[in-house]
């Protein structure tokens, strides 16, 4: 098997060639983002592997069998940026990873939360010009504090764990809610009107885009805090961007951005960004983003090249696929 590895950072380099010495594969890496102007890379081979910020579309899926590309093995757990119906329809097989480590992500939103509400990112700064007035750094405490949390699959859980370590009252929304010791689960509404902070981990679909909008931000309390380590697009920046500036809710701690295909994962330093409302996030006292790395953890990284190749090799095998998209 040939697999073509698209926007390929050095990090996914290092993991998959170690993870490689198990399997044998020929693999090759682009820091080109997969596309329809970019898909004639994958000529000759016989496996794609894109990234979450590349658009697998019809043209792209078209271009991709017309080169000889046989299995899309993508190296994330979400899979709305792929049209896997219509590669289906081709006997074009799309993979994913559904699980790499649920802990890293959930992490990663409490990194980004408590750096929010007790205001470590002013402090830092702060300190690195020999400023040690504490003025204007007062937070508050999570202990006591209820937690809405949207979407209770394993990254959810692994929240949940965290949530009670800090001595949290957990309310949680799911769609298909399951029985877990300690949670109250409650219908949306409810859970936004009740918590203090609101934390999303779940997947984009076509029935919960923008979920956080204009009127549900309304139903939040001014002193609430939301913080999103999933889909860019479960808020609606605009509407978000406006309740900050009205002092509708307290802040806002984002790993992803819903127009983050582009910025994301790229230097912009020099440059700055033509986005007016991530650029006006970006500039709030009371907002923090960091760009999709909730999973950016040595585990994580190891399990991601592991499950991926192993997805390839159980096509190449003509076994049956585990983590088939369908």
């Amino acid at each position: 098997m040939k697999i073509m590895l698209f926007d390929a950072k050095p990090y996914d380099r290092l993991y998959f060639e170690e993870a490689n010495k198990d399997f044998g594969f020929e693999i090759s890496y682009t820091d080109s983002t997969l596309s329809e102007h970019t898909a004639i890379l994958a000529s000759g081979y016989d496996a794609v592997c894109p990234f979450v910020d590349c658009t697998v579309d019809k043209k792209v899926i078209d271009t991709l069998k017309n080169e000889g590309v046989k299995i899309i093995a993508l190296r994330s757990a979400g899979y709305n940026n792929v049209d896997y119906h219509y590669a289906e329809s081709l006997s074009i097989p799309v993979v994913r990873v559904p699980a790499y480590s649920p802990h890293a992500v959930a992490e990663h939103s409490f990194a980004l939360l408590l750096a929010i509400v007790r205001k470590l990112t002013h402090a830092y700064v702060r300190t690195r010009e020999f400023n040690f007035s504490l003025n204007g750094l007062v937070g508050f405490d999570l202990n006591g504090k209820t937690i809405g949390i949207i979407g209770t699959g394993k990254i959810g859980k692994a929240a949940i764990s965290i949530a009670k370590g800090f001595g949290m009252k957990v309310l949680a929304y799911d769609p298909f809610p399951s029985a877990i010791k300690g949670v109250e689960f409650t219908d949306l509404d409810t859970l936004l009107q009740q918590s203090d902070i609101v934390s999303l981990y779940c997947p984009l679909t076509n029935d919960n885009k923008h979920m956080i909008n204009r009127g549900t931000l309304k139903m939040m309390k001014p002193s609430a805090v939301i913080v999103n380590t999933s889909r860019g697009a479960l808020i609606d920046s605009e509407a978000l961007l406006d309740a900050l500036k009205e002092k509708k809710i307290r802040a806002a701690a984002l790993d992803v951005y819903e127009e983050e295909t582009g910025i994301f994962y790229t230097d912009q330093s020099d440059t700055g960004i033509e986005d007016d409302t991530l650029a006006r996030l970006i500039s709030m006292p009371n907002v923090i983003i960091t760009s999709h790395q909730g999973y950016l953890t040595e585990e994580a990284l190891r399990a991601i090249s592991q499950t991926t190749l192993s997805n390839i090799r159980e096509f190449a095998e003509g076994r049956e696929l585990t983590n088939l998209v369908k």
